[in-house]
């Protein structure tokens, strides 16, 4: 068993095998900190962000290294957000308004049209699992979207990505980032919830 989840790992560097692990370990601090609705899911979030960013371009995996890149700029972007006041008020979770889901329309498309043109000028088309990529990184690119303005909904986006993403890191041959999927799927469900009745609880304040 260990070996058939582990195996791929023997043609790595140590460095690159350490380096995952830290960036697993910083993205699941994130993934918790977010549910808790604490700002600290930023510099947690880049950290591992920017890890995977180079791991991801040093293996060639376009796709899943464009979401970290993205993640790391709209991090910078959600920190400003959270931490904004406007008449001394900081940004509260909300619902996303119907402007809000035109914009987040958008941004799946055009992240679904951006990522073809990349894989095409790359000639990145080798299997099933690009276009995979390519579905996922839209839905996190709304995800995200959606986490930096504190819309609840984000969390729907982020559990549908992790959930497919478990299989396809492991057939990637990034079990530790697989096994991380996992955890983000189970805190994701716990994150919705914990939300929800923050924003019903600021409802009834109301």
């Amino acid at each position: 068993m260990f070996d058939l989840l582990f195996q791929q790992y023997s043609d790595y560097e140590t460095l690159d095998i350490s380096l995952e692990i830290i960036a697993v370990v910083f993205g699941i601090l994130s993934v918790w900190f977010s549910k808790k609705n604490n700002i600290l899911v930023y510099p947690t979030g880049m950290i591992s962000t920017s890890i995977f960013t180079y791991l991801l371009f040093k293996w060639s995996l376009l796709g899943d290294m464009m979401i970290n890149a993205y993640y790391f700029v709209m991090s910078v972007y959600g920190w400003y957000i959270w931490t904004r006041k406007v008449n001394n008020i900081v940004t509260p979770i909300s619902k996303v308004s119907s402007p809000e889901k035109i914009t987040s329309l958008i941004i799946f498309f055009f992240s679904l049209s951006f990522v073809y043109g990349i894989y095409n000028y790359f000639d990145k088309w080798g299997s099933y699992t690009s276009y995979i990529d390519n579905f996922t990184t839209a839905i996190f690119f709304v995800a995200m979207w959606l986490m930096a303005n504190r819309k609840i909904e984000n969390w729907i986006f982020w559990i549908i990505g992790n959930i497919i993403s478990i299989p396809l890191y492991f057939y990637k041959g990034l079990t530790f980032t697989s096994i991380q999927y996992i955890i983000f799927t189970v805190i994701a469900i716990s994150g919705y919830y914990t939300w929800k009745k923050i924003l019903d609880n600021s409802n009834q304040a109301a």
